[in-house]
């Protein structure tokens, strides 16, 4: 097929985002092919629509059309207890399953010297300033060495504000059978027990 292709060129475009491969990627695009009119010139303005109106919470970080976010404009919301995430997909994560109803704070990663990701490079000072007002900080990173190395690095930042600095237990999923679990996440399900 020639480079300027607009089918080839659609494939790859939606080959790159994450759960669609290439095959995955044709089948969608000849979906939409097959009725332009009702589904792709509606997504086509919809992502038009989103890439214009959606931005970065000045508060926390989630992202939405509305600043502040529909999260922390919300007055039913518990601003007192920060829960803080790596990024925008753990936030909806917590939202989808009603996990948490206080507040949020993306940090925008983890650190990872190998990664090149240092502090700096994380919303940790907009977390410290928050964090004068809050009477708790969840920790709801994840269970890797870089989640747990950056929980270890916040618990102390925040230790001098004085707020109340707890994690997510970790261990035994729902449903799981001990023995298809790994070590570490045995040894965690032990230490957390209750």
């Amino acid at each position: 097929m020639a480079p300027d292709d607009p089918v080839e060129h659609l494939i790859g475009l939606l080959a790159k985002l994450p759960g669609l491969g290439r095959r995955s990627a044709r089948r969608a695009v000849l979906r939409m092919l097959m009725d332009p009119h009702s589904r792709m010139l509606p997504l086509a303005e919809a992502l038009r629509a989103a890439a214009e109106a959606v931005k970065p919470c000045s508060i926390c970080g989630n992202l939405d059309a509305a600043d502040p976010c529909r999260v922390c404009s919300d007055p039913h919301r518990d601003q007192g207890l920060i829960c803080v995430v790596e990024g925008v997909a753990d936030l909806w994560a917590l939202e989808r399953a009603q996990a948490h109803h206080g507040a949020y704070h993306v940090l925008g990663g983890v650190l990872s010297p190998l990664g090149g990701v240092a502090p700096e490079d994380l919303s940790i000072p907009a977390l410290l300033s928050r964090a004068s007002t809050a009477r708790e900080i969840i920790l709801a990173l994840p269970a890797t060495v870089e989640g747990a190395s950056t929980a270890h690095y916040l618990m102390d930042r925040l230790r001098p504000v004085g707020v109340a600095v707890t994690r997510l237990a970790q261990g035994v999923p729902m449903g799981g059978a001990l023995d298809v679990l790994d070590d570490g996440t045995l040894a965690a399900a032990f230490r957390a027990r209750r």
